[in-house]
């Protein structure tokens, strides 16, 4: 075991997992050896705690803390629960003027909102997305919720016709990244991944000089100049080029297994 080990901060899609969901065995195998050497392993992702459990139990990984949500929820270890896990922290906002005005702009636009408790409302349409625990609704249905969490897609709109498209929303007071393909994961203001992350790093009370993040998206930027104020940041290969540039470190893509090589680096 280590005597002085790391706060190790993982994505999930694209990092650890492939699109199709599979996980190559090569990067399961070191993220259990770094979680046996005594490291302190995590995920951080912007899925639900509802897509974020099996990840975490495909991995073999019952961390003391799980920041899900795009950093506005975070479970922690509770052995009494029925998953094992409760909401230690969750942030919530009211959607509804973001929903309206990015319907504005987008009236064919597809709408996903995420309830504190996990529960979700859909608008019709939103078919590529796993819709456990959910319900598909009218737009309006959507409104006067507190939410943690709004995805917007536009599968009418490429990449770059997105990216213009939600330049000109001129979104205010709330937190947004944008996916590999056209859509939109909406947070409250000024929660992320990294502001998730270093409250857990408190209450762990681990340095700031041993935390490593690794992720490949829009949505890990915050998380990378968090990790590379003091430890590492590291991202993905195939992680478009501004993503890049916000690490650190590049490891080999997610096509590759690089996620292994990050891990078996540490001491």
């Amino acid at each position: 075991m280590v005597d002085e080990p790391w706060f190790v901060a993982l994505d999930v899609d694209g990092t650890i997992m492939h699109e199709d969901g599979s996980i190559d065995d090569v990067v399961a195998d070191a993220v259990a050896a770094a979680r046996d050497r005594g490291h302190v392993v995590t995920l951080a992702t912007g899925r639900s705690w509802a897509t974020t459990e099996p990840v975490l139990s495909r991995l073999g990984l019952t961390p003391e803390y799980v920041v899900c949500a795009n950093g506005a929820i975070t479970m922690q270890r509770d052995d009494a629960a029925s998953d094992g896990y409760i909401r230690r922290h969750v942030e919530t906002f009211d959607p509804t003027p973001v929903l309206e005005r990015i319907r504005s702009f987008l009236p064919a636009g597809k709408f996903m909102v995420e309830l504190p408790d996990g529960y979700r409302l859909y608008t019709e349409g939103m078919s590529e997305w796993n819709l456990d625990n959910a319900r598909e609704v009218l737009f309006e249905e959507l409104l006067d919720h507190r939410a943690t969490r709004v995805v917007v897609t536009s599968l009418e709109h490429g990449l770059d016709e997105f990216f213009g498209i939600v330049d000109q929303m001129g979104l205010h007071h709330v937190s947004y990244a944008i996916g590999w393909t056209a859509w939109l994961d909406i947070a409250p203001d000024g929660v992320n991944k990294a502001t998730a992350l270093e409250r857990v790093r408190g209450w762990l009370d681990l340095p700031i000089e041993r935390v490593l993040a690794a992720g490949d998206g829009r949505n890990d930027l915050e998380m990378f100049a968090w990790a590379g104020a003091g430890g590492r940041s590291v991202a993905m290969g195939q992680a478009p080029d501004e993503v890049r540039a916000a690490a650190l470190e590049i490891g080999a893509s997610v096509a590759d297994a690089g996620l292994a090589a990050v891990l078996d680096s540490l001491p």
